[in-house]
């Protein structure tokens, strides 16, 4: 059985008034195994942020299904849906989403005190990731006093703390520096080579060349998808590039 499978999913919105509907995602199927590394990329408006949304169950579908481990989506009431996603998923934003009110310690263990973990768990939990992560000597420290960089560190041990079965990155290097983005890709491929399984939306092709496998979203549809197999991650980014040309997509919007 897969961690996560994605069942024939559509999602039709609305208008304001009702007057049209408009399609953002077309009978989409995948299944992500635990421990993998996926990418999703597709251009703006492709549906690869609807679709990121619906695996956090921050909205649901219009017609499919998503199951975690067995269990549809679907079952979970709407009241247990904000516990569902603080016990089972790890969220890393473009926008950190830190609370700049809370040291970084303390937005860290958040998740954990929402969760009703008792202290010395926190702690015992916090100390070996912060010091992994590179964080240890500024945890205490507020989230306008560190860079935007470290920032992302610590929204990445918020998510890990609670030890979820997949991380949903949004756009993780979108509001980084080169040097910034490469560490925290360096980062994801650690984590995921010990067994974390990750699945992240992203616009940049270097980002993606880190993942094992990558789906293409194009007019709300799984267009393509790539494996990395025995390439490394040159030749992972050519594949990446090659099928950007078949999406007939600027590759200078994907640099």
């Amino acid at each position: 059985m897969s961690l996560l499978e994605v069942n024939r999913l559509n999602k039709v919105y609305t208008t304001r008034f009702g007057g049209n509907q408009v399609e953002a995602l077309k009978d989409v199927s995948f299944s992500v195994e635990k421990g993998e590394y996926v990418a999703i990329m597709g251009e703006s408006g492709s549906g690869k942020t609807t679709l990121l949304n619906l695996l956090a169950t921050l909205d649901a579908p219009t017609r499919g299904e998503i199951l975690l481990e067995g269990k549809p989506f679907a079952q979970i009431k709407k009241s247990q849906k904000c516990a569902f996603r603080r016990d089972h998923l790890g969220f890393v934003f473009q926008d950190f989403n830190l609370l700049d009110t809370f040291s970084l310690k303390d937005n860290i263990l958040l998740p954990l005190v929402l969760q009703g973990v008792p202290y010395d768990v926190m702690e015992k939990r916090l100390k070996p990731l912060v010091k992994r992560l590179g964080i240890e000597q500024i945890v205490e420290k507020y989230p306008y006093e560190v860079s935007g960089g470290q920032k992302q560190r610590a929204a990445v041990a918020r998510a890990l703390i609670t030890e979820p079965k997949i991380i949903l990155a949004d756009e993780p290097t979108g509001a980084l520096d080169s040097k910034a983005s490469n560490q925290l890709l360096d980062l994801f491929d650690e984590i995921n080579k010990e067994g974390q399984t990750i699945v992240m939306v992203t616009h940049s092709s270097k980002a993606a060349s880190y993942a094992k496998r990558v789906l293409f979203i194009k007019d709300g549809q799984l267009f393509n998808q790539i494996y990395r197999g025995n390439d490394g991650q040159e030749g992972m980014y050519r594949k990446i590039m090659d099928t950007l040309t078949l999406l007939q997509v600027g590759g200078q919007q994907y640099a």
